[in-house]
């Protein structure tokens, strides 16, 4: 891999609505004149809030960050609508039960641990090739296999019984679609539910409280420096290469995990891997050899 001679790392975006990932990914390549930009963790056009993305060869980092995601949202009770919030086109509108807090509490205790979840009809699940939310919107309706999402944290911050609206912190697995939660609230209490807004407040290991407003044009010159990737990474353990072992790993020749490494591994476990001066030098994956074979090597020889 070249010389890390550019921008590196990550911005986090605080994500307006209206806007889709791709569309924030395409924005902040324009302004870093950068070829090579990521995002990690795609959010819904009307989905606000924190948006990693990674600059230059951190794209490769990605897949190593820490899936889990945290979300502040509103439910709606009384509505279902084709995409299971308030964007879609509205079904049904029903009166919702009056509800204590303690009933509310009750109602979605049953959604935390590790839960079936079907998909939202509107959705970037592959059927047949095909994105759901495009057979959605030509009007056709799918049996979308339920899949294994894991809730970890379901807290209720309030409900308004006069308006039928609940706000929700949700800390999950990758993979789980609030939508998909204020659907099936909505069912278990009768009255249909959907999602009126949503907010990210944490992703793959970054925070609201980090997050940048995307640049609003291109020639923008203000531009936020990218946290360096030991931020997010600082969960994995950590392999620190000493002077004479920088040539090898930069040549891709297996190293030994090291005395700190070596009982507290298991085969395929990833490694991050830090130079000398305590920079990141790419990342490893333990095998059970007690070696660290080279799988993300920054700034390689030859």
């Amino acid at each position: 891999m070249p010389p890390l001679d550019g921008p590196f790392g990550f911005v986090v975006i605080d994500k307006p609505a209206g806007l889709t990932s791709h569309a924030c990914v395409s924005r902040m390549r324009r302004s870093y004149g950068l070829r090579r930009v990521g995002h990690g963790g795609t959010l819904d056009p009307a989905v606000t809030g924190v948006l990693p993305i990674a600059l230059g060869p951190a794209t490769r980092l990605l897949p190593y960050l820490p899936g889990e995601k945290t979300y502040r949202g509103v439910i709606q009770l009384g509505t279902r609508s084709s995409s299971d919030d308030l964007q879609g086109e509205i079904l049904e509108t029903l009166p919702w039960p009056e509800l204590s807090d303690q009933a509310c509490l009750e109602a979605l205790a049953p959604f935390q641990g590790t839960i079936q979840q079907h998909p939202p009809q509107v959705s970037a699940v592959h059927v047949d090739g095909e994105r759901a939310h495009a057979r959605a919107r030509r009007g056709e309706s799918m049996d979308l296999p339920a899949r294994t999402v894991t809730i970890e944290r379901l807290d209720l911050l309030d409900w308004d019984p006069r308006s039928g609206r609940l706000w929700i912190e949700v800390h999950c697995t990758a993979g789980t679609y609030i939508r998909a939660l204020a659907r099936d609230l909505g069912e278990t209490l009768g009255c249909g539910g959907c999602l009126a807004t949503l907010t990210r407040t944490q992703a793959l290991g970054f925070h609201l409280a980090q997050a940048h407003p995307l640049p609003e044009s291109d020639g923008n010159t203000d531009l936020p420096e990218p946290l360096s990737p030991l931020t997010a990474l600082q969960t994995l353990p950590k392999r620190t290469l000493t002077v004479s072992e920088t040539i090898d790993w930069r040549c891709g020749r297996r190293l030994s995990q090291g005395e700190s490494l070596e009982t507290s591994l298991k085969d395929g476990d990833a490694v991050v891997v830090c130079n000398a001066d305590g920079s990141i030098a790419g990342m490893g994956l333990a095998e059970a050899n007690q070696q660290l074979r080279p799988k993300v090597v920054f700034d390689a020889a030859g």
